[in-house]
């Protein structure tokens, strides 16, 4: 409805833990973290930042849309790519600060680096190497990021 604020307003703790109606808070910026997990094996996908109009899409569209921090604006993931994320669950945290994604993904794959999941390196624990060496967890990659994205610049800042 027009006029019609989308969420709910938070009012009370309970209302918020316990309550049936999205009150989600975003941050002093306006964002709420998305972690993104495969809903067939369970694999983390991705962890993004949905702002307002982000999370409303996504509800409304049941594809994955996420506000992109590097590039400042709304992202429909999948829109250049063709790996669109469609949501198969979406579940929010305990007190609506945070935001699960369960989402099959058209041509398998979320990263743009090529690789399946954006989670493609393992940090080793227990050791005092300096620096400390990654190690691969994914045998190669998906798809080769310059023939889907082609000259488009690259999100990664340094």
């Amino acid at each position: 409805m027009a006029g019609q604020k989308p969420f709910a307003p938070r009012e009370t703790v309970e209302q918020v833990e316990e309550g049936n109606i999205l009150a989600p808070k975003f941050d002093a910026n306006g964002l709420l973290p998305v972690v993104t997990t495969d809903a067939g094996n369970g694999d983390v996908l991705m962890m993004g930042v949905m702002n307002e109009e982000a999370l409303l899409r996504t509800i409304r569209t049941g594809e994955a849309h996420y506000w992109s921090r590097s590039r400042r604006c709304l992202w429909h993931k999948g829109a250049t790519s063709g790996l669109v994320q469609k949501v198969v669950e979406m579940r929010i945290d305990d007190d609506q600060d945070a935001v699960w994604l369960r989402v099959a993904v058209d041509g398998g794959a979320s990263c743009h680096v090529g690789y399946r999941s954006c989670f493609y390196r393992a940090v080793p624990t227990g050791t005092e190497d300096s620096p400390v060496e990654l190690n691969f967890t994914e045998t190669g990659k998906a798809f080769d990021p310059k023939e889907v994205y082609g000259d488009a610049p690259n999100p990664t800042q340094l």
